[in-house]
């Protein structure tokens, strides 16, 4: 393996979070393009070799992740346990919110049909945040996804999301 490769496993791993192209090629002192190939090059190697994780583009950048088959062995070593699944309701605010951002809680409801009393718990998961304001009468606050959000449902950027094409917005985020 090539210093510049070990340098890449290196700064994904000391990171502990995605690691944006631009950022590797600062470390790396070379081009974003030169950068991409070399990353290719080393998650073609790090497959190649078996070593019990992989490279997974994801929110803008790279990480070092367990794969899922592997995963399952290590859950005893892994903490904290998983949060519960979100429920249907919370799921459907997400993806209005995924969808429409930036939206309020009024349009939210209004989309829904229902109350958008989920976006608290979406929030304390970090998978929405507070955007801005409204211009609208009180100025109400605008929601929109984090990283996190991308993080959790393996997303490179919003463009990733599936069309609706009529789909109800909670069957799209469950997969």
């Amino acid at each position: 393996m090539t210093r510049t490769r070990e340098l890449i496993g290196a700064a994904l791993l000391a990171a502990g979070r995605p690691v944006s192209a631009r950022e590797l090629s600062a470390v790396l002192e070379l081009s974003e393009d030169a950068t991409r190939i070399e990353v290719a090059a080393y998650m073609a190697e790090v497959t190649a070799h078996g070593l019990g994780f992989q490279v997974e583009e994801v929110a803008g950048g790279f990480r070092l992740v367990v794969p899922a088959d592997l995963a399952v062995a290590l859950a005893p070593l892994l903490a904290p346990p998983p949060l519960p699944a979100l429920s249907a309701a919370a799921l459907e605010v997400l993806a209005v919110i995924a969808y429409r951002q930036p939206v309020t809680r009024t349009e939210i409801e209004a989309m829904r049909g229902g109350s958008a009393g989920t976006v608290v718990t979406l929030q304390e998961r970090e998978l929405v945040k507070v955007v801005g304001t409204s211009d609208a009468v009180g100025h109400p606050l605008l929601y929109g996804t984090t990283d996190r959000f991308l993080l959790d449902f393996g997303l490179g950027s919003l463009r990733d999301l599936p069309p609706l094409d009529g789909a109800d917005f909670a069957h799209l985020l469950r997969g």
